[in-house]
């Protein structure tokens, strides 16, 4: 099961063309048409393979613009921490409802209970009730999708994202039991300098959850370091970290993240244009397929179950490498 949302498709068996899942209308090809804003870009579908990669690259693509945007017109020279915090939520809010229409309900109900869980539960369990409720949430909806709803094993949705956020919610809540329940002298200097001392606000705990960058796809960050490049501290503390005065500089640097972000996009075009030719040649779906699994020899299938799962790899390399490339732009200032 791909843990990257838009990703998935079952391809055909009996020809080489990669279709979306079966089921519905032709209008409304169930559950596309549950999955956000499929009929916007659904005529492209056939080009990469399925709508769901199409959107899935669709608001990739447009949180870079959105990056560069946010970095040029909303820097914490031009902008409160408020109001990045909250443009920064609203496009995430945005991007999830755009590719995952109603189901992305689940994301922001997770938040909601862990939101209260962060607020009303003691300190010393904190980081127990939080890992709880986090992940049997997102057990519960892994099992709906696949044995209740049909979905299948090869397709991918909002469980996705559900990942990244679960990631999210259960390593603030250890760094908020650290940086209040515990005494400075029992962490490692790592655990000292990513605790958090006190409880983030509304507004600063969907923003780390839910902005636009890391929604989709990741990456998940520590709350400490999100919370700096808010406030636009954090490329000075990491130049502090590395004497920036012996390197012959007179004031702090101003990095640029151009030669990083042109160096991503190649990797992330040459993942996607691998994905895409060595998926359509060997289709994952065929390992489920009646006739393989009945008239294939035992090290056949073996084989050919290798060569489907290294096929695979760079559609994750695809995704993640889109997303850290955005990463980038949206922190390097």
């Amino acid at each position: 099961m791909s843990p990257v949302p838009g990703l998935g498709w079952r391809a055909s068996i009996a020809g080489s063309r990669a279709e979306p899942f079966s089921g519905g209308s032709e209008n409304c090809p169930e559950p596309a048409c549950t999955l956000g804003s499929w009929g916007l870009l659904f005529p492209l579908s056939g080009f990469l393979g399925g709508y769901m990669l199409i959107n899935f690259v669709a608001c990739q693509l447009f949180a870079l613009l959105a990056a560069f945007w946010f970095r040029i017109y909303l820097g914490p020279s031009h902008a409160s921490s408020a109001v990045r915090h909250a443009f920064a939520t609203l496009f995430g809010i945005y991007f999830a409802v755009f590719c995952f229409g109603w189901y992305s309900i689940h994301l922001f109900v997770l938040v909601m209970m862990n939101y209260g869980i962060m607020n009303m539960a003691s300190i010393p369990n904190i980081h127990r009730y939080s890992f709880v409720v986090a992940m049997g949430y997102l057990t519960l909806c892994h099992i709906s999708r696949i044995y209740i709803f049909h979905y299948g094993i090869l397709t991918t949705d909002f469980s996705g994202p559900l990942m990244i956020i679960t990631q999210k919610i259960t390593t603030l809540a250890c760094q908020l039991h650290d940086g209040i329940g515990r005494q400075a002298e029992e962490l490692t200097a790592e655990q000292n300098r990513l605790a958090v001392k006190t409880r983030p606000s509304l507004l600063e705990y969907l923003s780390y959850l839910l902005n636009f960058m890391s929604i989709i796809a990741g990456p998940c960050s520590n709350y400490k370091d999100y919370i700096a490049f808010i406030e636009g501290r954090h490329v000075h503390m990491k130049l502090l970290e590395v004497n920036w005065k012996q390197k012959g500089y007179d004031r702090l640097p101003d990095p640029s993240p151009t030669g990083a972000v042109m160096y991503k996009l190649c990797i992330t075009l040459v993942s996607l244009i691998l994905f895409l030719t060595l998926t359509k040649n060997f289709p994952m779906a065929y390992i489920i397929d009646n006739e393989f699994l009945d008239k294939t020899p035992f090290l056949s299938r073996l084989g050919y179950l290798y060569v489907v799962t290294q096929a695979a790899k760079p559609k994750y390399y695809f995704a993640w490498t889109l997303g850290k490339s955005g990463y980038i732009i949206y922190f390097c200032r």
